[in-house]
């Protein structure tokens, strides 16, 4: 072995932890076989810390991730402990205190997997997420609380660079997949934010020679979607919208449960944080039918984001083939269990 990754592991909670210790060997299997190793930092944060803390992670939890060089994440969330503690006390600090700026989350139709419609076979989806401001912001409070007069203000926050350097990262994308953008946008009824939005990003394409923007109201975009996926190649969107679109197109292509996702410093000056985008689902934790195709993908996201690009393609390979033999798990029609689908995407590594 002659290169060695420290990756912190947070299983979460729920088949956070069922998907993340079969994905883990999937990842040191691979690894095996392409001359590298995993140094695996398994950290207990989640939501039963919390129960007994008060904390979904240490006070000096970013100090003992900052040494790494990434982070995988499994799920948070259980019906006793509110989401927006969850969510606010792990996720979002990590990505806010390391700057993972974009959140990167790719689609396609896997072989073997059904999708939401017939003639869809084509559907290859990135969506770039701006992944630190927009919609999801601390700035704002509630009012008058228990009173008949109670109310609640929100603020969002887009900055100059901040739209600038997530549309930048998505015309280098763009540019690769055909050249057309679409930026989601709701500029005719939000009148601050979103014309700002879709100025900074027009301007910034502009300076991408064969990258050319579609500017699609996010109601309009959304109908796209579900009525012509295939239509759609690349697409940038705000913290909210990127978060919401994303989710919609993994459905479009069968399942929530196979869609990965990256939090990216694209700099490297920090570490980067690789996740499936579903849930916790306390309702099967445990019970040994979580799909982790989606931990898989995002496994072999990391791998890619590492350098190590010939065992990122192996393991992707090696869960696609095994779908493609009708192996999956329940959520996909199949009868495999999450031990024996990771076992049989270990057999076909190379």
């Amino acid at each position: 072995m002659t290169r060695t990754y420290t990756i912190d592991s947070i299983p979460g909670d729920g088949i956070g932890v069922d998907v993340t210790d079969v994905a883990m060997e999937c990842v040191d299997a691979v690894a095996g076989l392409h001359g590298f190793s995993v140094s695996w930092r398994v950290r207990d944060w989640n939501s039963d810390l919390y129960v007994k803390t008060g904390r979904m992670m240490p006070v000096d939890g970013i100090e003992q991730l900052s040494s790494g060089d990434g982070i995988y994440l499994g799920a948070v969330g259980t019906p006793d402990v509110p989401d927006d503690v969850t969510l606010w006390g792990l996720l979002i600090p990590i990505r806010r205190e390391f700057d993972q700026y974009i959140n990167l989350r790719p689609m396609k139709l896997l072989p073997g997997v059904k999708g939401a419609m017939p003639g869809i076979e084509d559907l290859d989806i990135v969506v770039v997420r701006e992944n630190v401001e927009g919609e999801y912001s601390q700035i704002g409070g509630r009012f008058g609380a228990g009173t008949d007069a109670e109310f609640a203000v929100q603020e969002s926050v887009f900055t100059k660079a901040g739209v600038r350097r997530a549309a930048r990262y998505a015309a280098e994308v763009a540019a690769g997949r055909g050249g057309t953008l679409v930026s989601a946008t709701k500029s005719n009824g939000i009148i601050h934010t979103m014309p700002f939005w879709d100025e900074v990003v027009a301007r910034t394409v502009a300076e991408f020679p064969g990258v050319t923007v579609d500017k699609v109201l996010i109601d309009a975009l959304a109908a796209r979607l579900v009525m012509k996926p295939t239509s759609v190649r690349t697409i940038v969107a705000s913290n909210l919208f990127g978060d919401i679109l994303s989710d919609l197109v993994a459905g479009v292509a069968g399942s929530i449960g196979i869609a990965p996702s990256a939090n990216l410093n694209p700099e490297r000056r920090y570490p980067s944080m690789f996740e499936p985008v579903h849930g916790s689902a306390p309702d099967i934790a445990g019970k040994g039918i979580a799909n982790p195709v989606g931990a898989l993908w995002a496994a072999a996201m990391m791998l890619y984001h590492l350098g190590e690009e010939a065992a990122a393609r192996s393991l992707t390979s090696a869960f696609e083939s095994t779908l493609a033999e009708g192996i999956a798990t329940p959520d996909l029609g199949g009868s495999a269990t999450t031990l024996e689908f990771a076992k049989e995407v270990r057999s076909r590594l190379r």
